[in-house]
């Protein structure tokens, strides 16, 4: 029987062991994972919406918690599936089931704040917690450090979806304070190391990632936020009539989304993934640099989209103080995200983007005061400046080799 036992465990740990990514082979992003971020194309459209519609510092406000819920369930997926290969079918099936919630969760984004609070919060919830426990049983008896890591992880989850439900069956007036509430409780959760009671914390050590599966990964997320812009852009210019002001906020939106994916992807990802293969504690870097430092890139992009939107549906109205906050929000943000990871991995000072973020935050001293035009046309300047700046750093390092010509990019 002892036997018998002992055979079922083995066979079921072999089993489970299938499941892991080869560390021998290059851990590639797959189709089952592209496939799963579409969901988040449609949840990002909807959060635009939701926000462009509701223009004001509550509906920015609740916009924002909206954007950093989808954030956080999605880099969580990714931790994940940096050790699980979704080329197996029980990946593939998790995968699948994330799909769906995340489709029920995105369908509830319009009036999540209103009667869909439930539904928003309740897909939440079992997408983080769900997704956490098939992860201790899928580590069971081949990495114990890990599993013990997503016990904790769930430990933690569990205690923010109490704000989360609360939140979602409390009234409207409360709701915006739990699920702020709960955001806290997941955001510090790492940063604490999911410390919990009896069980200790986790160790940078247990988090033995790929980095560049997580580079990929995350540059994957920022196209796809470049994308749902160059949507909102063109989806906003097709609805209005021609006119001056219309065609000249049209071509500025799509200039400032370009010059955020050159400032992006012009070889920085790619040194954020050298920087984690190349350094004794990838869980630690990993952390501040793509789960943490990748939030203002991104929450930067959605917010110019925003911006972008509501200027092309209102381009005859006069300005307004939040609508300038928001334009300069936004490449303020994108700009201090990437300062923040090209600190984080090349250990430098990025000067063009330190210069970038001193003149926007210029610009926002001034905006208040400044025709919404001007300030949007000194912000596209900004960008297009610290783009070409890159640009240029980099085409004076002829001969370096790829990997020294992406050092020599980020001190710019």
């Amino acid at each position: 029987m002892a036997e018998a036992k002992n055979e079922d465990a083995g066979q079921q740990g072999a089993s489970q062991d299938a499941w892991l990514r080869d560390d021998q082979e290059e851990r590639t992003v797959g189709f089952p994972e592209l496939f799963f971020d579409l969901v988040f194309v449609f949840a990002l459209i909807q959060l635009s919406h939701f926000a462009a519609e509701d223009f004001t510092y509550i509906g920015l406000l609740e916009a924002g918690v909206i954007a950093l819920a989808l954030w956080w369930v999605w880099i969580h997926t990714a931790w994940v599936t940096n050790w699980l290969d979704p080329e197996h079918m029980p990946i593939r099936v998790l995968l699948f089931g994330l799909m769906f919630l995340g489709l029920l969760m995105a369908s509830a984004i319009p009036e999540a704040f209103e009667h869909k609070g439930l539904i928003f919060a309740g897909s939440y919830c079992f997408m983080q917690i769900g997704r956490s426990l098939f992860a201790v049983y899928a580590f069971k008896g081949l990495l114990p450090a890990v599993q013990r890591n997503f016990i904790r992880v769930t430990l933690w989850f569990c205690l923010s979806g109490l704000f989360w439900i609360g939140g979602a069956l409390a009234g409207e007036e409360m709701r915006i304070g739990l699920w702020i509430a709960a955001l806290a409780i997941e955001f510090v959760a790492p940063e604490l190391r999911f410390r919990v009671p009896g069980f200790g914390r986790s160790s940078s050590d247990d988090w033995d990632i790929s980095g560049d599966h997580m580079a990929e990964r995350c540059a994957l997320f920022v196209m796809i936020c470049l994308g749902e812009a160059i949507l909102a852009i063109g989806r906003s210019f097709s609805e209005q009539d021609l006119s001056l002001p219309v065609v000249s906020i049209f071509a500025g939106s799509f200039l400032a989304a370009s010059a955020m994916w050159w400032i992006y992807f012009h070889f920085g990802h790619e040194r954020a993934s050298e920087e984690i293969e190349e350094t004794d504690e990838p869980g630690e870097v990993a952390l501040y640099v793509f789960t943490y430092a990748h939030i203002p890139v991104v929450a930067g992009i959605i917010l110019t989209a925003v911006a972008a939107e509501h200027l092309l549906a209102h381009a005859q109205e006069p300005g307004s103080l939040q609508l300038a906050i928001v334009i300069v929000g936004g490449p303020l943000l994108f700009l201090a995200g990437n300062f923040w990871v090209k600190r984080a991995t090349t250990h430098t000072f990025p000067l063009l983007h330190a210069l970038g973020l001193a003149v926007l935050a210029g610009l926002g001293i001034v905006a208040a005061s400044t025709v919404t035009a001007w300030v949007a046309a000194g912000v596209l300047l900004v960008l297009l400046g610290v783009a070409a700046g890159e640009y240029r750093r980099l085409s004076q390092t002829p001969g370096e080799g790829r990997k020294r010509g992406n050092a020599d990019t980020e001190l710019g």
